[in-house]
């Protein structure tokens, strides 16, 4: 049996720790994508992508291409738009971009918030019903990460579990959809 990766219509057998990673490796070894690429990947009309560049929520192509950050965060809003705002979705990615992985390090992006949270769904053991499980999933995602910034880290872990919550609400209301429309 087959999923896909959140965000996204790319089909994989199961969610594995860097496996998003691997994947965004592959998509990107010659440089950008183009919007037509990202619209086929990600099942938006290309639009609704222009659209979000008008509203401020994406930054403009350079060159007709668009970056692993770009593509990484019309995965993200695209995940999480059935639970939350589009406005809160990119509360989100702003905040995140504001974390520094190290003092003098680059910033934690959107593709590395994405990849976390990939990594967090491999973890076979998370219980949605129980704050205390999805909180320690969000923690051994964020392993390795803001080490030497506790408050960032703290953060991180929040920005996951939230991420977490609302993907998860999203899949039970297709679910409830799905079954009351076979009724």
């Amino acid at each position: 049996m087959s999923t896909t990766l959140p965000g996204t219509t790319i089909e994989i057998s199961h969610f594995t720790h860097g496996c998003s990673r691997t994947l965004f490796d592959g998509i990107f070894t010659a440089g950008g994508v183009t919007l037509s690429q990202v619209s086929i990947m990600t099942g938006l009309e290309p639009y609704v992508i222009q659209n979000w560049i008008k509203r401020g929520f994406l930054t403009h192509s350079v060159k007709r291409l668009y970056s692993r950050q770009q593509f990484a965060r019309v995965v993200l809003i695209n995940m999480l738009r059935e639970s939350l705002q589009i406005e809160r979705i990119c509360a989100i990615t702003q905040t995140i971009d504001g974390i520094t992985d190290d003092p003098g390090d680059d910033l934690i992006a959107s593709d590395e918030l994405y990849h976390r949270y990939i990594d967090m769904l491999a973890i076979d053991t998370i219980d949605p019903t129980s704050e205390a499980s999805v909180q320690a999933a969000a923690e051994a995602a964020a392993e390795g990460i803001c080490e030497n910034d506790p408050h960032a880290k703290a953060m991180l872990c929040r920005i996951l579990q939230v991420m977490y919550y609302a993907h998860t609400a999203a899949k039970l209301r297709n679910t409830a959809e799905q079954l009351l429309f076979s009724l």
